[in-house]
């Protein structure tokens, strides 16, 4: 995994924390949503992922006319055998790219549910299992832009990180151009290595279970989770699946930092990506310039540490 970050690191330009991020919820077998305005790179982390890994990758670019059977596939009349056929759709992949996906309407959002929490997809009645491993990545740009849907709750719940893919540095954004200049691109080339197999993967996510988090760091998160259920500048706090979300990722983390325990610094790390979409502000908070993730850094401010 650290050479798979590395990797990734030389071919994507200034974006090593969401970069590791990505690794993470990779690890621990959690979906990821990219926000970010258009043209800097989103589509291009997960194209680098796909490119470096074994696994079949799918991309679908989302529309507004775009329908769930788009995304699951369909059962048709086959002529030639006399019989129905389930064709598949995009989604039996390994990694699936749902490229702006909130163009596309939310019936045709909906589509995804089934598949990013049980691993599934039901078609007239029928259900048919998605590979193993199976990760959703997807990209949107930010609500306020002409033409956007915004994901519902149940969509965002999914989600096991909301990453925010902001501008480069100015240092980063001087070697990104390099990269287009020839002279230059060919001393950045680093692709050398084989693609990580996907069976590695599988045997790391089982290696998560030995990675020790002592009762008192689960105590924590679930004062954490409360917290956010009990302040009044929140409509909706963080569910039960955000608890087990912000524990699964903490251990992938501290794994992929070659660590088997959880320190109380890997639960913050990962607190903001991984609770961020899951809570609702009241509007009247919004109106005051506050942000989800103001307050999650603040509810970290304010609860215990254990010792």
């Amino acid at each position: 995994m650290q050479q798979l970050l590395q990797q990734m690191e030389s071919i994507v330009i200034g974006q090593q924390r969401n970069l590791r991020l990505l690794l993470t919820a990779f690890l621990s077998g959690g979906h990821v949503l990219l926000e970010g305005v258009p043209g800097i790179g989103k589509t291009k982390i997960v194209r680098t992922l796909a490119e470096l890994t074994d696994g079949e990758f799918r991309r679908v670019q989302f529309t507004p006319d775009m329908m769930p059977s788009d995304i699951t596939g369909n059962v048709i009349f086959n002529n030639k055998e006399n019989a129905f056929q389930m064709v598949k759709g995009p989604v039996f992949t390994n990694l699936l790219l749902a490229d702006e996906i909130n163009r596309t309407p939310p019936k045709t959002q909906a589509s995804l549910l089934e598949a990013m929490e049980e691993g599934q997809v039901t078609v007239q009645g029928e259900t048919y299992r998605l590979p193993d491993p199976f990760f959703v990545v997807a990209t949107q740009n930010p609500v306020e832009y002409e033409g956007t849907y915004p994901l519902p709750e149940a969509q965002l719940d999914r989600f096991l990180f909301k990453l925010t893919v902001a501008y480069p540095s100015p240092e980063a954004e001087l070697d990104i151009l390099k990269g287009h200049v020839p002279s230059y691109a060919s001393t950045q080339q680093n692709h050398a290595g084989a693609a990580f197999s996907l069976d590695r993967l599988k045997e790391l996510r089982s290696s998560l279970q030995d990675v020790v988090i002592e009762d008192a760091l689960i105590a924590y998160i679930a004062t954490l989770i409360r917290s956010t259920r009990e302040d009044k500048r929140l409509l909706l706090g963080a569910s039960p699946r955000a608890g087990i979300a912000l524990m699964m990722a903490s251990r992938a983390w501290a794994l992929l930092d070659g660590r088997s325990f959880v320190t109380p610094d890997d639960i913050k790390t990962v607190a903001v990506p991984a609770l961020r979409h899951r809570l609702l502000l009241t509007p009247q908070v919004e109106l005051e310039g506050e942000t989800s993730d103001h307050f999650i850094q603040e509810t970290l401010a304010t609860v215990p540490v254990p010792r």
